[in-house]
């Protein structure tokens, strides 16, 4: 298992639902001096993403370079007036892979982006699972009575500089790929060599020296290319090293093997283990599905806790209290084997004690544990739906070529 390369000194801040995240962001974004990379699955232009997108406008107004990349799922087609707004201030935007007419019959078209990244002046970074997306708003639902839970991390340090390179190079490709179309191959393998990774170009526009007591941190990425399996190898690794305590909440929640016998070993040896889940209806593949595996879990000994206080977005987890990762990236094959994801791994105990503080909050006063004995007699109808689920997911993993 390839090892995960931790800066040290690295300042990281938890922030918990899109209005902390984006007040910090757009308080970033309006002190730039260079450069704004922003990469979303979701950019939605209610309140909180046009006042994202006005901070936008106004920092490539006055004269700082602005990357934008949406996923052509998750984002419609940019309103008009904005796609004006954008090119006059000479915001650079590009919308990934829109899916088309006859894309869903193309399952290379599958292979979504669904990192959350941004980084201003190659000196902050933000990292996590929050869209551009009003907390009380749901594309699907609507307005929504109580904010979905989803964090974040804001990071200086080294790790803003990895930010900033991983968005350069993905820049660069998609960049590559748009001349591709217009160009011949002879042509295009010029270009492809003028993409290979290097060193980022913007240089940290703050110079203030970063504490020595600051906590070491790491970014891991998730792609179809080079880092296949760095999250969930991460995800494996911090549970088998767990010695009390492992406590994750994953939106979306169907471990392959591998992860789900790491669980079951860690809750065989004593470990406690806890795992909070969407308790709400949302989408029939995520909430059928993930009912698959609770059996082997319950049955190990895993807690497994279902969240109905509102919409659970988050992607983190908390191991014996002292590491933490927070990130785009669920447990299910949609980002362990097709999206572009990327987590934070921390290790800080003040910082874990504070995600497990919240997210025990979460599993104590929001949500219903689930009883083995009663999952095991769950009707006929409801083990057909949810066997039913598990069996589209691994028709569309045959039909990509993946295992799972």
């Amino acid at each position: 298992m390839r090892s995960t390369h931790f800066n040290h000194h690295q300042q990281v801040r938890l922030l918990q639902g899109a209005s902390e995240l984006f007040a910090a962001v757009i308080a970033e974004v309006e002190a730039s001096r260079s450069e704004v990379r922003l990469e979303t699955y979701i950019f939605n232009f209610d309140t909180q993403g046009e006042s994202l997108a006005q901070a936008l406008v106004r920092a490539a107004e006055r004269g700082v370079a602005v990357y934008l990349v949406v996923d052509g799922i998750g984002t419609p087609a940019l309103p008009p007036s904005w796609v004006q707004r954008f090119d006059a201030a000479g915001v650079q935007w590009h919308r990934f892979s829109p899916l088309g007419i006859f894309g869903v019959f193309r399952p290379g078209r599958w292979r979504r982006l669904h990192r959350k990244l941004c980084v201003i002046d190659a000196a902050v970074a933000f990292c996590g699972g929050i869209n551009v997306l009003d907390d009380l708003v749901d594309p699907h639902y609507g307005v929504l009575q109580t904010p979905r839970l989803d964090f974040a991390v804001q990071v200086r340090g080294a790790l803003a500089m990895e930010v900033q390179q991983a968005m350069e190079q993905f820049w660069a490709r998609l960049d590559l790929a748009r001349q591709v179309e217009h160009l011949q191959w002879k042509q295009a393998r010029r270009l492809l060599a003028q993409a290979a990774p290097h060193p980022a170009s913007a240089e940290p526009a703050s110079l203030v020296p970063l504490p020595r007591d600051g906590v070491w941190a790491a970014l891991v990425l998730r792609d179809n290319v080079l880092h296949r399996s760095r999250i969930e190898q991460a995800y494996r690794k911090a549970i088998a090293d767990a010695r009390s305590e492992v406590l994750i909440a994953s939106a979306y929640f169907v471990p392959g093997r591998k992860l789900r016998h790491a669980l079951v070993h860690a809750a065989q040896r004593g470990v406690r283990v806890r795992v909070l889940l969407q308790g709400r209806y949302e989408y029939f593949m995520q909430y059928h599905g993930a009912r698959t595996v609770y059996g082997v879990l319950l049955d190990a000994g895993v807690e497994i806790y279902e969240y109905t206080g509102g919409f659970l977005h988050a992607k983190v987890a908390v191991v014996d209290r002292r590491w933490a990762t927070v990130g785009s990236s669920n447990l299910d094959p949609l980002s362990l084997l097709l999206a572009r994801e990327a987590n934070v791994l921390v290790r800080d105990g003040p910082f874990a004690l504070l995600l497990r503080q919240r997210l025990l909050s979460a599993l104590q006063r929001h949500s219903v544990r689930i009883d083995a004995t009663t999952y095991a007699q769950r009707g006929r109808w409801q083990r057909s739906l949810d066997l039913l689920a598990l069996g589209v997911m691994r028709v569309v993993l045959f039909l990509i070529g993946r295992a799972y």
